[in-house]
């Protein structure tokens, strides 16, 4: 998200909540730090069955990041109920007033109607999952980080190819692979909603658009921490200014004629 957009919403309240089922407790002061982007994370909780082992990993970072445990029992073998409790949780803090966004840590599609539920409202919801979290769910918030680009900031995340089952497959792994590689696709349709008549676009309100195409749209992906910094690399694709409005300044892209994109 663009560095403008940040600091506007840096006093924002927030609500963190963690299915500790499906959640990486080594990754939670990046999870924190990420969150903490987009506003105060005032409450935080943490979902899960305690008395299980697999919980074991969270309990020595809980106290020192003030993390509430929530007990929830598994009432049925292989069931998970740590969601119910979630997103009951979750309606009652909406309700409440007490917070402008929700921050959930989850790879799970069982949260997808509960951030629709919570954007209706008008309230900022953001995920924070794994990479194979489904699309549903990714696309649900108004934006989602995945925690491999929390472990490795300053290089691309390639995909693990897994063995194709035919040449069908294959192709289409090969090409996904491509578009995930390559950003342009994306930035020449955030270009697009962002354009101005004088053919220059503002970089915040291209940010703005990414996260409407793509709410998992991040710089990191593609080896940059910052949007700036992953379109001002793609000279041979963009032209780039900036602006000194009031001590800050504001960038603006072009998208140049016949781009060679390789």
């Amino acid at each position: 998200m663009p560095e403008e957009q940040i600091s506007s919403l840096s006093r924002r309240k927030i609500a963190m909540l963690i299915d500790g089922d499906n959640a990486q407790s080594s990754l939670l002061p990046q999870m924190l730090v990420e969150a903490g982007r987009y506003g105060m994370v005032t409450i935080r909780r943490i979902y899960g069955d305690w008395t299980t082992p697999n919980m074991n990993s969270w309990k020595d970072v809980l106290n020192f990041h003030a993390i509430q445990p929530i007990q929830q029992f598994r009432y049925t073998i292989g069931k998970n109920a740590t969601d119910s409790a979630m997103i009951i949780d979750a309606m009652d803090i909406l309700h409440s007033g007490f917070v402008e966004g929700f921050c959930i840590i989850s790879s799970d599609s069982d949260y997808t109607r509960l951030a629709t539920r919570i954007r209706e409202t008008g309230i900022f919801v953001m995920g924070i999952g794994e990479r194979k979290t489904p699309k549903p769910f990714v696309n649900a918030c108004d934006m989602f980080v995945y925690t491999e680009n929390l472990v490795t900031e300053t290089k691309p995340v390639k995909k693990s190819v897994k063995k194709p089952v035919n040449k069908g497959d294959k192709k289409k792994e090969e090409k996904e692979e491509k578009e995930e590689a390559d950003p342009m696709p994306i930035l020449e349709k955030a270009f697009g909603m962002a354009v101005q008549e004088d053919g220059w676009a503002r970089l915040d309100h291209m940010g703005n658009a990414l996260y409407q195409i793509d709410p998992a749209f991040d710089p990191r992906t593609y080896g940059q921490r910052q949007l700036s910094r992953l379109v001002g690399n793609l000279k041979e694709n963009f032209e780039m200014k900036s602006q000194e409005i009031e001590g800050s300044s504001l960038f603006y892209v072009k998208l140049k004629e016949g781009p060679e994109q390789g």
